[in-house]
């Protein structure tokens, strides 16, 4: 059991969400208030993807990353900024039977360099490295692309610019690459790793397989687990119970209960009291920072 647990809220995500709820924060002023309002109900870290205000699906424009991160720490409320650095490795296949070209709708493949601009120019305490390639969507020609080259050299440049990398792993692979790159040196202490459970083509969100990524962990590393869907919820206590933090939000889930959406607030709201139930205490945005050897800007 881990006593002292922070919560992360993961606030919009860059999936076909935004159209299935109306709590699902668009633009950068949405996006910013809707952190605002998670960090006040407890969130100690607020997790952002950004969305183009027009469409509605997710983007990586800097300009937009930089409003909304000004808006929070503008705010009357102290929290640690999480940025996704997962942008721009995106492949669509032709078909089946004709992979190439790939679909221009929906690939946005670049650089490494380019996937931390924003990152660069916003400098935030945490910006997260998605540690290998994988089917990411269910069915269809959707390839999540990281290859160890770009990663290592993403890893790279953020140790060079101070932030911490999160680590998202999805599956024991993933771990397997963590721990070379600690062989490598890309990575400082202390480590801090976000297990992705319950995602397509994933390690499932069954007890067995979350006690399974737990015990393949980096020795003294820092972890938070997270679930999908149904089962974001069980999953504050499950995390906790396995020695992590917990991660909530609408990127994940949008639901608070059968039928009722949810807001990011009553998400972590809803964490923060089951954490309380299980006399856990709730971290501060500062403890989380003094514990990771965060820098803040």
């Amino acid at each position: 059991m881990n006593w002292d647990v922070f919560v992360t809220c993961a606030i919009t995500g860059a999936g076909d969400t935004a159209s299935k709820s109306p709590h699902v924060p668009v633009s950068p002023q949405q996006i910013a208030d809707s952190a605002i309002a998670a960090a006040h109900a407890g969130a100690a870290v607020v997790h952002l993807h950004v969305r183009n205000p027009e469409t509605g699906v997710g983007a990586r424009d800097t300009e937009l990353y930089a409003e909304a991160v000004e808006r929070i720490r503008a705010a009357d409320v102290d929290v640690v900024i999480n940025l996704t650095a997962g942008m721009g490795g995106d492949l669509v296949l032709g078909s089946a039977e004709a992979p190439l070209p790939p679909n221009a709708d929906g690939t946005d493949m670049v650089g490494a360099t380019e996937r931390l601009q924003h990152v660069r120019a916003i400098l935030p305490e945490i910006c997260t490295l998605d540690c290998g390639t994988m089917n990411f969507a269910s069915g269809g020609d959707y390839i999540m692309v990281n290859t160890t080259s770009t990663l290592k050299a993403m890893a790279a440049q953020v140790q060079a610019l101070g932030v911490r990398p999160e680590l998202e792993v999805f599956d024991t692979g993933h771990l397997v690459f963590v721990r070379e790159m600690i062989r490598e040196g890309l990575l400082d202490d202390p480590v801090m790793i976000q297990l992705c459970m319950g995602i397509a083509y994933g390690a499932p969100d069954d007890v067995q397989s979350l006690l399974a990524m737990v015990n393949l962990l980096p020795q003294d590393c820092v972890f938070s687990a997270f679930s999908i869907g149904r089962m974001q919820i069980p999953y504050v206590a499950m995390a906790a119970l396995a020695g992590g933090n917990v991660r909530v939000g609408l990127e994940d889930n949008l639901y608070l209960g059968r039928g009722h959406l949810a807001t990011n607030a009553e998400l972590v709201t809803r964490a923060v009291e089951i954490l309380h139930g299980m006399n856990a205490s709730i971290m501060s945005a500062q403890a989380v920072r003094d514990k990771l050897k965060l820098v803040k800007r």
